[in-house]
């Protein structure tokens, strides 16, 4: 590994470097949000242009500087899904200078990967970072509390379907209808008007409904709508999507054993490591105590001149 690597090496992981680079995002993020305004911030177009290149310069030397401390093996910055990310996002930006005159899907790409760019904040935050990990290694125990919510949904719609499908065609006139009207139900978000339609019927002036909105045959279902709507809350409200909850708090205790099980190994083969990142530091202190002398030796000659002048 070159001394260029080290000096990468210790770079990136330097507060500062991070730091300087999440400013840099948050830049991106506001300048990106000043352009939703369109034809009232016509008059600093070329000025957020500029910004624009600016930002996009600093992310490619960023983008350099971590392909560098990869030393002679710069691929393995493709490793990290994070760099991979990090990468994407600069070509897309980049092609969209390159080729200004894309039409049609590609300004949509074009403009969806420069507000991606505010993602990337996840990457200067470890814990932004840790908890999206958590995410990420929950997915696939959430996909089967997913399938298992998506049979009780499939269930309850088609029951639904044929309990209240006559006297309530707007919100259970179809499957597709009543699983949308379920979600509505599972979130809590007025649920009980749902219920109290089914309940005393459709044709309550209450409800504001009538035969003009789908109420055609007025069908009360009096307290089989109540258990129905209660026993589906229980179920996938206060039970199932719990369990959601219950996962991603599985997955961050893992994700937790397993950063600190990654800083134990760091902390065990520390010396081996950082032997050149050490001798780097060694080597900058030189060059900063260099400097020092040379600006005190400045002074001294300066102040000895002075003296004789006097």
């Amino acid at each position: 590994m070159n001394k260029l690597s080290v000096y990468c090496r210790y770079l990136i992981r330097q507060p500062a470097f991070n730091n300087f680079i999440m400013a840099v995002i948050l830049l991106a993020g506001v300048e990106v949000g000043i352009q939703t305004y369109g034809d009232k911030v016509a008059d600093y177009k070329p000025m957020l242009f500029i910004v624009e290149q600016i930002i996009l310069f600093i992310f490619l030397i960023e983008v350099g500087i971590r392909m560098c401390a990869e030393g002679n093996k710069p691929l393995r910055y493709f490793k990290d899904p994070w760099n991979v990310f990090d990468f994407t996002i600069v070509a897309v930006c980049y092609m969209a200078l390159l080729f200004p005159d894309f039409d049609g899907a590609f300004v949509a790409v074009f403009r969806l990967a420069r507000v991606m760019r505010v993602f990337r904040i996840v990457r200067t935050i470890p814990r932004l970072q840790l908890l999206v990990n958590v995410l990420l290694k929950s997915i696939p125990s959430i996909g089967y509390v997913a399938i298992l919510l998506s049979i009780i949904f499939y269930i309850y719609a088609t029951m639904g379907v044929f309990l209240f499908g006559e006297n309530d065609p707007v919100h259970f006139g179809t499957l597709q209808l009543s699983l949308v009207s379920l979600f509505r139900v599972v979130t809590l978000e007025d649920w009980t008007d749902i219920m109290y339609i089914n309940k005393y019927g459709c044709d309550n002036e209450i409800w504001g409904y009538s035969a003009a909105s789908g109420c055609l045959t007025p069908d009360p279902s009096g307290w089989i709508s109540v258990l129905f709507f209660v026993s589906f809350v229980l179920i996938g409200t206060m039970i199932v999507l719990n369990l959601f909850i219950g996962v991603i708090m599985n997955s961050m205790e893992e994700a937790k054993m397993d950063v600190e099980r990654e800083r134990e190994f760091r902390r065990a083969i520390k010396p081996q490591l950082t032997a050149e990142e050490e001798l780097a530091r060694v080597s900058m202190r030189l060059d900063e105590l260099q400097k020092e002398l040379h600006v005190t030796l400045s002074r001294f000659d300066y102040e000895s001149k002075k003296r004789k002048s006097k």
